[in-house]
């Protein structure tokens, strides 16, 4: 435990302080940039642009060292990685207008394409003699040890840049992601902002390659997204929200692989990343498992309630244990099944208010307002209190209600 207190305290060490860091702002870039292909309903994208990177990393492996330079060299192999990228983007782009291959099969096509290739190359470079080969499979997993300053760097200007694009175009963004055929009606070019989206995120993916690795970094990309949509309903607050959930994830994942040193960076990252999902899937306010089972619960307790007064306003018998406890529980029955003055007088405005729906539905035979009612919508959160009054003139004077259930 004090390890980890030290990690995450950045006194664990300048390597893991670096690290954390670095996870840290590559968690916040990935979330802003991961939440609009989320929303538009693209995260597999992200699945095909981190798998078309190999390819990349091999041939610009290849190339560095036949002009006689240093083949691991992070920039060569990083912009590698991005060209092809965005071939891969290109070519799910152009099978998808061009076709008719749905958007899945082309991305699977694509991904699986582009990660045989890359691993066909990056075996073929073993039997090279020239050159460092050494390393190169960290692209796949990712690797922390040997993280630079420069690598630091490189992150935080990557990151801080793409998050300032997703800022920047978020309005163009959010349209084509909740209505694609509304933006293109408005005047906008639907096919760049995809491209743009897709950009973002390839730009994520190449700089978060060093540290995560290709396989891991598509977690980064969706899990804090679809986080973050468990606790808002507006797209500013989720860019938001999915960047400080990625910048935790990776902070906390740091921490607690350098307070443990045999456990590796980017499989922990994402593993931090994940519980945070399911504390957010099981416990969100508006969105969870468990506010979903208290509404329900609630639901099925004002439909028992509404029977129970019911059946007490007609002297009809209560036989649902669960009604009986529902109406105890608000002091609307005895638990000798007698009802309380309080249960008398509900009942009756309960029945009384049927009764005007039977009035309402005979006046208004649209359905723009009768429609509304499903037998637990109070009558005045409907009509006004000059209709209730037509309506209550028209039903006469109201009965008394029984005391026996």
């Amino acid at each position: 435990m004090d390890t980890l207190i030290s990690a995450l305290l950045l006194q664990a060490g300048y390597n893991a302080a670096l690290v954390g860091i670095g996870a840290a702002l590559l968690g916040v870039a990935s979330g802003a940039a991961g939440t609009f292909l989320v929303l538009r309903k693209r995260a597999l994208v992200s699945d095909a642009v981190a798998h078309a990177t190999l390819p990349g990393v091999g041939l610009a492996f290849v190339a560095m060292v036949a002009l006689g330079g240093d083949g691991r060299a992070l920039a060569g192999l990083l912009a590698g990685s991005a060209l092809s990228a965005w071939v891969g983007l290109l070519a799910v782009e152009w099978m998808t207008r061009r076709t008719r291959l749905p958007e899945d099969a082309a991305i699977g096509a694509v991904l699986s394409v582009f990660f045989g290739l890359g691993i066909v190359i990056l075996t073929l470079i073993q039997t090279m003699s020239a050159g460092r080969q050494a390393g190169l499979e960290d692209f796949l997993l990712g690797a922390t040890a040997g993280m630079l300053f420069s690598d630091a760097a490189m992150i935080a200007v990557g990151g801080a840049v793409a998050v300032a694009l997703v800022w920047a175009l978020r309005r163009p963004m959010t349209l084509v992601a909740f209505d694609a055929e509304y933006a293109a009606a408005t005047g906008t070019d639907v096919r760049r902002v995809d491209l743009a989206m897709m950009a973002l995120v390839m730009g994520v993916t190449v700089i978060g390659l060093k540290l995560v690795g290709l396989v891991l970094i598509v977690a980064l990309l969706i899990i804090p997204p679809v986080t973050a949509r468990f606790w808002t309903e507006r797209s500013g607050r989720m860019v938001w929200g999915a960047a400080a959930l990625g910048g935790a994830s990776g902070y906390l994942g740091a921490a607690i692989s350098a307070s443990a040193p045999a456990l590796p960076t980017g499989p922990i990252i994402v593993l931090v990343a994940a519980a945070l999902f399911a504390l957010s899937l099981l416990f969100a306010p508006a969105r969870g498992v468990l506010a979903a089972m208290l509404r329900q619960r609630r639901f099925q307790a004002r439909v028992h309630r509404r029977q129970g007064l019911l059946a007490l306003a007609r002297s009809e018998p209560i036989l649902e244990p669960y009604t009986i406890r529902v109406l105890v529980a608000e002091g609307l029955l005895r638990r000798d099944g007698v009802a309380t003055e309080a249960g008398r007088a509900e009942a009756a405005r309960i029945a009384r208010d049927e009764k005007r729906w039977e009035v309402a539905r005979e006046i208004h035979r649209d359905a723009a307002l009768t429609g509304r009612y499903d037998g637990l919508t109070p009558i005045d959160a409907v009509f006004t209190a000059d209709e209730i009054a037509e309506f209550d003139r028209r039903l006469g004077p109201p009965m008394p209600v029984g005391g026996m259930a």
